[in-house]
Parts: structure tokens; C-alpha cells; sequence
């Protein structure tokens, strides 16, 4: 366990800590191994690896870990949340994606206290144990990708880039065609998708709207599971919709409050990763540490020899720049609005690249062994090296910030 350089850690935090860890270890990473080696229809059978994780997090009350308590959710402050985030992070990367997308439309819905929407979406979610709900973030579309996830650019407001999942108004319904890419995490299993889709064509992408959306309506039909080379454990797959009908009152957001609602998602999902892949980062330093005290070169381990010294030292560095970065960015965006848009990105730019180059520098320590499916540290590298591009590519998420830097720092 690393050190916590945090002394002021209660004893409630510290036993969280432990507590998520061990389960991290016995349940979320061995079942991010064998999903691994499974096909994409393997992984989303049922009684798969993929299942009974779910399944002990629901029973964990985990789905629940963002909904305040007065709806029996855990509550937990910004350390709590990182603590979590990097613990299950560190067990797998997917999997941990995969639970945290679970609660996210139920969550967005639950913000409005609707009490048929309470009553009919929310409160069953509440109420699992089983992993019978599932959410997803239905955002990505074949034509729009890291797009959407910038508000503030001129491409975000030009009236001839839209949405290819509109909505339109019928009397006390809206109506939804078009469709979401391969790339909706959980698209495949998920009962209920927060969508995000075009409203008001006049303000191009600024003109969106956020609905939930029960997939079990007439209409929806998705597609095969996605078959890819990293966060195999994590499911992803389109979602087509062909005139689905929803209430009026399932758009969360309506397009005059769509870009606000943007950027707090931004803030949110990047500051997410950001502590995610700290934990993501630190599992392929301890691979690379434990095989390199463990190898043999030379007559001796090569922890001996400067070179792996050096490259160990630098791995470190990373790992724990990347906890300092993404803790101080969910500590200050704690009831700050507006959100930290900016320390989000770069959290997750930031520690996303960190774990990618950790678990590159982790694979060259192993050699040739670093290559082979034995051994744990040739997924991790497959699995960091997906993060740099989902939840906006972190050359997207560069110019987005860069632009805030530049209209908003202040020079004394």
C-alpha cells in the first residue's frame, strides 16, 4: 500500500481505504484478468466474471456511492470519492468505468426529485442489490466524438454541426431518432442511457438537450458488443433509436441550460479519470517494481543497476504527481460552482498520460516477458493507453483548456 502522505486521514477514511482495496484485490482484479482473455459475448453472459462483480458492488451499496444520504446513498466527501476511485482503478480499469457509467443517468435524474420519476426510475435503482439496473452515457455518435465536450470553441455553436440523435417535440412527448457509436460504455446492458442529443438545431451543438431514456422502449435496438484491444472488461456498443417516444419530462436539460450541464459533466467524468488512472498508474508501477526486484540479470536483480533505478524513480514521480493532481481537482471542485472545468481536464490528461507511460516504462523493465499474456502488466498497458482517448482525446481536452487559459488566467 503506498504512503499516504495525507496524515489528517480519519480512522473512518483509513478503513475505507483498506476496505475498498481488498475488494479491489480479490474481487475487481481477478475478474479484470479473466475477462480479459474472454470474447466481447462471453464477457456480457450471464454469470460472467462481468456479472458478479456488479452484482458484490450493488451489494456493497457502491452503485450509490454519488447519491446523498437522505436517498441511501454513501455521501462520501472528496477524499472518500478519490480514496474509491483510485482503489478500484488500481483493480481494473474497466470494471471500474463500468460501475461508476451504472449509476450515472440514475443519478442526473434523481438531481430533479420528480416524484413519478423518483417513483418509477429512480427508487428501483436505489433499491438494487442485484445489478438488475444499469445505466449508460449515451454521448458518442459515429459522427461526433471529442466534439461535444466543447463548449466555448466556435465549433460548438455553428448552426451546421448537430447532433445526430434529435429530438423533437410532439404534444406531451419528445421523439428520438438517430443513433450512438460503438464506444457507449455499458450500451449493450444497460436498462436506462442518459442521452445527450441534439434539440435545437439553430445553436448547433450548443442546442442539446440531456434525456433519460428506459431502453426497453419500442424503438431501441442495440448492437453487437464492441471487440477491442483495451478495457476488455469494460462493455461498449450502439444504441439505435427509431422514433422512441419519451415524456416531456425525461429531458433533464433543455437546450438553454445544455451548455452549463456540459461543462459540469466535463468537470465530473475528466476529474473522475483523472483519480481512476492515478489508480491505473500505480498497478503498473508495482508490477514493474515487483518484477524488476524479482529479475535476475547480470548476477543480480536488476533493481542493482542505475539505469532501472533511474526509470523507477521516474515511474514514481508520476504516480504520485497524478495523486496529487487529481485528489487537489475533486477536493476543490466539491460544491464549487461552477466547477474547476479546467483542473478537471487537466487532471485527466495529466494522469491518464502518466499511466500509459508508467505502464510502457513497466513493460520495458519486464523485457520480452512484458509482451505475453501471462503477465498482468500487458493489459494494463492496453488498458492506458484507451484512457487518453475516451472521455474527450486528451489532444481535444488540450485545446479546450488551453482556450480557458488564456481568455480566464489572471497576470498580477
Amino acid at each position: 500500500m503506498y504512503v499516504e502522505l495525507n496524515k489528517g486521514l480519519t480512522d473512518e477514511q483509513k478503513l475505507l481505504k483498506t476496505t475498498i482495496h481488498d475488494f479491489a484485490r480479490d474481487v475487481v482484479r481477478p475478474a479484470g484478468i479473466a475477462l480479459d482473455k474472454m470474447t466481447p459475448e462471453e464477457t456480457i453472459a450471464e454469470g460472467s466474471p462481468m456479472w458478479q462483480v456488479l452484482g458484490k458492488a450493488y451489494e456493497q451499496g457502491l452503485h450509490l456511492r454519488n447519491f446523498p444520504e437522505a436517498l441511501g446513498g454513501a455521501a462520501l466527501g472528496p477524499i472518500e470519492s478519490h480514496i474509491v476511485n483510485e482503489e478500484i482503478g488500481w483493480g481494473n480499469a474497466g470494471l471500474a468505468i463500468a460501475l461508476a457509467v451504472c449509476s450515472f443517468p440514475f443519478a442526473f435524474a434523481a438531481g430533479r426529485r420528480d416524484p413519478q420519476m423518483m417513483e418509477e426510475i429512480v427508487t428501483p435503482f436505489l433499491e438494487d442489490r442485484k445489478a438488475k439496473y444499469i445505466g449508460c452515457w449515451a454521448i458518442t455518435e459515429p459522427g461526433h466524438g471529442s466534439d461535444t465536450l466543447m463548449p466555448g470553441t466556435k465549433y460548438f455553436n455553428d448552426d451546421k454541426i448537430f447532433y445526430g440523435l434529435q429530438a423533437t417535440a410532439d404534444g406531451d412527448e419528445y421523439v428520438l431518432n438517430g443513433q450512438k457509436s460503438a464506444w457507449v460504455s455499458n450500451g449493450t446492458i444497460a436498462t436506462h442511457a442518459l442521452a445527450f442529443l441534439g434539440v435545437d438545431r439553430s445553436k448547433g451543438m450548443a442546442g442539446g438537450g440531456v434525456a433519460i431514456v428506459p431502453l426497453n422502449l419500442p424503438g431501441v435496438s442495440k448492437g453487437a458488443p464492441l471487440n477491442k484491444i483495451g478495457q476488455r472488461a469494460l462493455n461498449q456498443g450502439e444504441i439505435f433509436f427509431e422514433d422512441v417516444r419519451i415524456p416531456k419530462s425525461y429531458m433533464l436539460v433543455p437546450p438553454e441550460a445544455y451548455v452549463g450541464a456540459i461543462d459540469a459533466v466535463l468537470a465530473g467524468a475528466n476529474a473522475y479519470m483523472g483519480s481512476t488512472f492515478t489508480g491505473v498508474a500505480r498497478a503498473a508501477f508495482e508490477e514493474g517494481l515487483s518484477y524488476a526486484r524479482n529479475r535476475v540479470q547480470g548476477g543480480v536483480p536488476i533493481t542493482e543497476h542505475q539505469l532501472v533505478q533511474k526509470k523507477i524513480f521516474d515511474m514514481f514521480v508520476k504516480v504520485e504527481t497524478a495523486r496529487q493532481m487529481s485528489r487537489a481537482t475533486v477536493i476543490y471542485n466539491q460544491g464549487q460552482n461552477p466547477p474547476g472545468t479546467l483542473y478537471s481536464i487537466t487532471s485527466k490528461v495529466y494522469c491518464t498520460q502518466a499511466a500509459f507511460d508508467v505502464a510502457s516504462d513497466a513493460v520495458q523493465l519486464h523485457g520480452g516477458m512484458g509482451l505475453t499474456k501471462e503477465m498482468p502488466i500487458e493489459m494494463i498497458f492496453r488498458d492506458a493507453r484507451a484512457s487518453m482517448i475516451e472521455d474527450g482525446s486528451n489532444d481535444i481536452l488540450s485545446l479546450t483548456a488551453a482556450k480557458r487559459i488564456i481568455d480566464t488566467y489572471a497576470i498580477s
